[in-house]
């Protein structure tokens, strides 16, 4: 159940755009919902990539998801031990608790997007918009692909994101008209990824 975190790391810079982040809000809420005893790992994987929005992705998305601690709550009592003895329900719960303190401590979150900030600009060819891969590279990785191999969205939802087959995850094409509605969201204190010389939109899950 290994975490995909090149997907996760293009869906964390998805969510910067205003229609994406909709999405990918709707589903993480459906997806944690649908939380029980027999039907963890959908949601176990959610946390995974929740974890992960919640450091890389907009910093609104900590209000958004205030709706489902109750749901964490429940995730960190989980136990379940597989056949392997592998245990699971503690793997769940160490989960559980470190979004919960990312939820309730915004001092910590913060503390927490800055590493990762940091994390990133200590990668050489990662340090800027500028130096991401180019479109071409990323044209197989789509959201939707991510969604569906890693089993987080059930068919249904999968279907509903991919409305059109050839989703353009790097579209330059979108860059300029679309960088008075980044600024607007406050781009500049949110995004880990931001660097003032480099004022761009780049847009990751637009349709061709």
């Amino acid at each position: 159940m290994a975490a995909n975190t090149n997907a996760m790391r293009l869906i964390s810079r998805a969510a910067f755009e205003v229609d994406d982040y909709e999405r990918v809000v709707h589903i993480l809420h459906q997806r944690l919902s649908k939380f029980d005893m027999w039907n963890w790992r959908a949601s176990y994987k959610a946390l995974i990539l929740l974890e992960h929005l919640l450091t890389h992705g907009p910093l609104r998305l900590a209000d958004e998801i205030e709706s489902d601690e109750d749901i964490i709550r429940e995730m960190a009592n989980f136990q379940y031990v597989d056949e392997k003895g592998f245990n699971w329900g503690l793997s769940v719960q160490k989960k559980s608790e470190r979004i919960l303190n990312l939820l309730e401590d915004r001092s910590y979150l913060r503390e927490e997007r800055a590493k990762a900030r940091k994390l990133i600009f200590g990668i050489k060819g990662f340090g800027s918009f500028g130096n991401w891969p180019a479109e071409g590279s990323l044209k197989e990785a789509t959201f939707e692909n991510y969604l569906r191999s890693n089993s987080l969205f059930n068919d249904h939802y999968a279907e509903e994101l991919a409305s059109n087959e050839h989703t353009n995850l790097l579209s330059m094409e979108r860059a300029a008209k679309n960088t008075n509605t980044m600024l607007d969201y406050g781009v500049e204190e949110d995004h880990p990824f931001w660097e003032k010389e480099h004022q761009t939109r780049v847009s990751l899950l637009s349709s061709v």
